[in-house]
């Protein structure tokens, strides 16, 4: 199998600590994780749901990816992220099977996991991220 179980959905927010009310009350999931992402705009909060996450984002500014997302479609679904035990053999897999790449080398992400994008318009429409698990 090219990809592990799903580690998180992202879920792009104006509001961050209201949706941490949402999530962690009526939902039950609890806070995890909470981080700034310098790199990628994004203050970020994972709550667990099973033995995934819900990755609650909020934009640094405008001008950032989840921003102009927030800007263009509202807050809502934004990325689905699926582990890969290794992420170079992952992305080297699906880039010679035509694959678009956002990302052609991972670059770190929430908790210093390492993470690739995948383009929409090669994924059915969805913003695909991968995650390698710590070691």
């Amino acid at each position: 199998m090219l990809f592990g179980r799903i580690d998180h959905i992202g879920v792009a927010v104006e509001d961050l600590d209201a949706a941490i009310e949402l999530y962690r009350g009526p939902f039950d999931m609890p806070e995890q994780h909470r981080e700034t992402v310098e790199e990628q705009g994004v203050e970020a909060v994972l709550l667990d749901v099973g033995e995934g996450h819900v990755e609650l984002l909020r934009p640094l500014s405008e001008d950032t990816p989840v921003g102009k997302f927030l800007q263009k479609r509202g807050p809502g679904l934004h990325h689905v992220a699926y582990q890969a035990e290794d992420i170079e053999t992952t992305l080297d897999s699906l880039r010679e099977s035509g694959v678009a790449l956002i990302d052609d080398e991972p670059r770190v992400g929430i908790q210093g996991k390492r993470v690739a994008f995948l383009h929409p318009r090669s994924t059915g429409g969805v913003l695909t991220e991968l995650v390698e698990p710590l070691r």
